[in-house]
């Protein structure tokens, strides 16, 4: 259920509402918006009685959330989240670009990426510090030691770490460098691992399973919220289906799908999406037109010799190119790249 009230409502109408929503063993949860402040409720609100609070103080509108995802949906809050970093806002009018290598590999590597990927403007580092990997004899990263590279990466060159979570013992390890922290598509269902990065601040990356449904991602984004922290940036990143020629299949569809049912942003993943290096550019263009808030893509200075996803990632000149590709696209979507 939804409770709209208005944006200047006293703070003791508000405390009466929650006090009331609290008592029948539900949970209300505040979701400011640009001319309205909602109160979103979760648990069972079967037992609540629409009248009972229509006619409370500073309420303008009581409305039954229909989907399985409530805080999600575009119905507990009809406008767009903007997800506010110190490196820059996620799901604004500006689009985003996260960029950098699967892994991190040595000091030299992630040194060199990050200079070149600064110079290009580019604001997130992506890095994988933990990495999970199909096979247990791959590269499964640096571990604490990538972390405390990523932190030197962000000293040096001023740029937002995006990495890896794995598990819920780490995470506080994780948030003190991440600026955002990402939930890959191996863990989009960990609900307990969910519920934890829940608990924190910390913006959530989150990434579509590789058989998930859009729905199935919704309400793994749903857990996070209904723990507190509506930081959470939706990503799209390919699913599996029978096709074969590529590594997966970049589903554009869930884009528009996404916007119209939530107000969460969404990144696309072009890399994981197709899994073929010269192909990455283009879907990567095809994400932003079909109306994408920005792009996380895999960027190495040598990729041929990559630890891990090598074959999927471009280098920085190829980078160069594809963000000159996005300057001259986005003002045709609304949007632009700084």
């Amino acid at each position: 259920m939804l409770i709209l009230l208005n944006l200047d409502a006293p703070r003791q109408d508000i405390e009466a509402i929650k006090r009331k929503v609290i008592g029948y063993n539900c949970q209300p949860h505040e979701i400011p918006g640009e001319s309205n402040l909602a109160i979103g409720i979760t648990g069972p609100t079967h037992k609540l009685v629409e009248d009972e609070y229509r006619f409370m103080n500073s309420v303008i509108e009581v409305v039954r959330v229909s989907k399985k995802y409530k805080l999600v949906s575009r119905q507990m809050k009809k406008n767009d989240t903007v997800v506010k970093t110190k490196f820059g806002d996620i799901g604004g009018k500006e689009l985003t670009i996260i960029a950098g290598p699967c892994s991190v590999e040595s000091r030299d590597q992630l040194f060199r990426i990050a200079e070149s990927l600064s110079q290009l403007g580019v604001k997130f580092l992506r890095g994988g510090a933990y990495k999970p990997r199909s096979s247990p004899y791959a590269f499964r990263g640096l571990g604490e030691e990538g972390l405390r590279l990523l932190d030197d990466v962000k000293k040096e060159f001023g740029m937002g770490i995006v990495t890896e979570v794995l598990s819920a013992d780490t995470i506080p390890l994780v948030a003190e460098v991440a600026d955002i922290i990402q939930i890959g598509a191996r863990n989009m269902q960990n609900f307990i691992l969910l519920d934890e990065v829940g608990k924190i601040n910390t913006p959530i990356l989150l990434k579509r399973g590789l058989a998930a449904t859009v729905e199935d991602l919704l309400l793994s984004a749903e857990y996070i919220l209904a723990q507190g922290n509506f930081n959470v940036i939706l990503c799209e990143r390919g699913i599996r289906t029978f096709e074969t020629s590529t590594r997966n299949t970049l589903d554009l569809n869930a884009i528009p799908v996404i916007k119209k049912n939530s107000h969460l942003p969404i990144l696309v993943d072009p890399s994981h999406g197709i899994g073929i290096r010269d192909k990455v550019p283009p879907m990567a263009l095809a994400g932003i037109a079909a109306g994408s808030d920005g792009i996380i893509i895999e960027v190495h200075n040598d990729p041929d010799n990559a630890l891990s996803d090598g074959v999927q990632t471009i280098t920085p000149e190829q980078m160069s190119i594809l963000i000159n590709k996005i300057k001259a696209i986005a003002p045709i979507v609304d949007r632009e790249l700084n």
